[in-house]
Order: structure tokens, then sequence, then C-alpha cells
């Protein structure tokens, strides 16, 4: 039988069940207007995902994760967090990882730095786990579509500039509907 998802003083904005395990994920949420304008232009791409995954920097890759585990993740996220300081960020021209991977991304000018640092601290504990690839913050603005989209996304991708301050990064989970919900911000330096 599922069993709720708590909400934390209303950072979940729907009543959800889950059952004996859920998918999170952890990243930097790209805020406004920059989030809406990668999504759009995902979107004008014909990506499938552009409205389904908000725009950000992965910190913690999709995780599988048993519901009673929950509350010592919430801990070990509360705890990384605070040891570690805001920053900016400056999001800056076009990457990809093709020929391993059909993604083309903004590359992370300015804070990559930062994002290694949280990403190996979320990333050890009870959220130990390898990954397939080697670490690199970006973020994702084409991904598994036809080269020439790929191409046309690189081409478009490389005027991208947006500089903003990084105070916190977001627990989230994927929603039986694939959806991607940020569920719970947690501010960095403890604040």
């Amino acid at each position: 039988m599922p069993a709720p998802v708590p909400a934390d003083g209303g950072d979940l904005t729907e009543v959800a069940t889950i059952g004996a395990s859920l998918t999170i994920g952890v990243a930097v949420t790209v805020p406004e207007p920059f989030g809406s304008a990668i999504q759009d232009a995902r979107a004008a791409l014909g990506d499938p995902l552009a409205r389904a995954i908000p725009t950000h920097v992965t910190l913690l890759p999709p995780t599988e994760i048993a519901a009673e585990r929950l509350p010592e993740v919430r801990a070990h996220l509360a705890a990384v967090a605070a040891r570690h300081r805001p920053f900016r960020m400056l999001l800056h021209g076009s990457g990809t990882f093709r020929p391993v991977s059909p993604v083309v991304f903004v590359r992370v000018e300015e804070g990559a730095q930062e994002c290694r640092e949280l990403e190996a601290a979320i990333r050890s504990g009870p959220l130990a786990r390898e990954l397939a690839f080697p670490y690199h913050p970006h973020v994702t603005v084409a991904h598994g579509l036809a080269e020439r989209v790929l191409d046309a996304a690189a081409g478009q991708a490389r005027a991208f500039h947006a500089a903003f301050a990084v105070p916190a990064f977001t627990l989230s989970w994927f929603g039986a509907d694939a959806v991607w919900r940020p569920w719970r911000g947690y501010a960095l330096g403890g604040r």
C-alpha cells in the first residue's frame, strides 16, 4: 500500500503517494526568466521532455531510494547545504556530449567548481552511488533528438548568456506521470 509523501511546510504543492521506493534528483534550479527561455527553446526544437523537466544543473542524477530512507536523505542534504556557501553562476555558450550521448547543453562558465564540490558531497553517505559518466555541470537544451536538430540547438545555445546567484539547491521527485517536481529547497550556508 502506498504511503503518503510527507509535506514539508508546503514544499509539496500537491498530495502524492509513493510505494516502497521513489526516484529523486538534486539540482540547482535555473531561475526565471532564464529557465523558461531554455524550456521554450527545447519545446521549439520538438524536445518532448521540454516541459517535464525544470531547467537545472544536475547535482544528483535520478536515484532510486527506499521511501523509509527519506528522513536520512533529507538530513544529509541539509548538512551538505549548511557546509557550502552561496555562489554565482554564469551560463554561456554551447557544448555537446556527442558522439557518446545525444545531448547538447549550455556550458557552466562560472560556478562549475562549486557544482563539482556540491555534487561530490551530495553523492556520499546515504546517496553514495557510481555514475555512468564523469560529472560535468551543464544545462541540457536538447536530448535524444535527430542530429540536425541537435546541430540547430548547438547553434542557438552559443548565444545564450545568463548570470545569477545560487542561494540553494533543490530536491525533486519523479512522478508516475514522468514529470519531475521540485519538492524541497536547501539553502546554502545553513540560512
